[in-house]
């Protein structure tokens, strides 16, 4: 028989308090509902599988976390934030910038895809330039997969951090990114045959922004055109984050500019 010496957790008001507005709201909801106990006790077995699947970040990342960001940020001044999604690993390599302050992702000798250079500025909401704010960049590949997770690609490929120089600004060396399907093996994707809705996700770059004395920003960078922009299975698609590449021959460039919120 295995013994658990844990104790007890000692209580938490702010626990108490989200849970008995989860509880108001969730009464709510069931009377609007009309859900019967079946039809409970079905949603119970398939969280059942969602959690054993391992999905429960994935369906959380997809279906629930732009509703949550929006919700709290949407009125508020700076970059809007969007997913951190499922494929985020931290600690990626370090990399310094070339002689003329281009950073390359770490990547195979023969990388495929189509030659990008993303520059972004960083500011705060008063208009300052951050400099030296850290930089966490990461992407999938021409296989429209993510190293460290389902890609053959070595780990930390296309992956890594960075800082702004002087001037608040940096310059990435990489690949145009691909849509993809998100998993949809599963209880996730039994869900999405539920809403009779596809998979698919807009290609993007994944982008986390660190300053002291601001909020950690999290967000996305989307492409004009992208036929899956209006459509995204996570809905995190914003306005403000679409950027349109401008074709230079042998490479397309753009830019954006990141303004983050100082900490309360």
């Amino acid at each position: 028989m295995t013994v658990n010496n844990q104790l007890p957790t000692s209580k938490n008001d702010r626990v108490e308090e989200v849970f008995d507005l989860f509880i108001k709201h969730m009464q709510g909801f069931f009377d609007e509902a009309q859900l019967n106990h079946e039809e409970y006790t079905n949603f119970v077995n398939w969280a059942d599988r969602l959690g054993k699947s391992g999905e429960l970040p994935l369906y959380a990342d997809v279906f629930l976390e732009t509703h949550v960001l929006q919700a709290m940020y949407t009125e508020l001044p700076g970059t809007q934030p969007s997913l951190l999604g499922p494929y985020y690993v931290p600690n990626a390599p370090f990399v310094e910038p070339d002689e003329n302050g281009v950073v390359e992702l770490p990547q195979r000798e023969d990388e495929e895809g189509e030659l990008f250079y993303f520059s972004g500025t960083v500011k705060n909401v008063d208009g300052e330039i951050l400099k030296n704010a850290e930089v966490d960049f990461w992407q999938n590949d021409s296989s429209a997969k993510y190293s460290n997770f389902d890609s053959d690609a070595p780990d930390f490929n296309l992956r890594g951090r960075f800082v702004t120089d002087e001037e608040g600004k940096f310059t990435v060396k990489t690949f145009l990114p691909l849509p993809y399907s998100i998993p949809d093996q599963g209880p996730t994707g039994e869900f999405l045959g539920y809403m009779d809705q596809h998979p698919m996700r807009p290609a993007h770059l994944h982008i986390m922004f660190k300053s002291e004395g601001h909020e950690t920003l999290i967000t996305q960078v989307f492409f004009e055109g992208d036929e899956w922009m209006e459509t995204d299975v996570a809905q995190g698609v914003r306005d403000e984050l679409i950027t349109d590449p401008a074709d230079k021959g042998d490479y397309k460039e753009s830019h954006l500019e990141f303004v983050l919120r100082k900490e309360n």
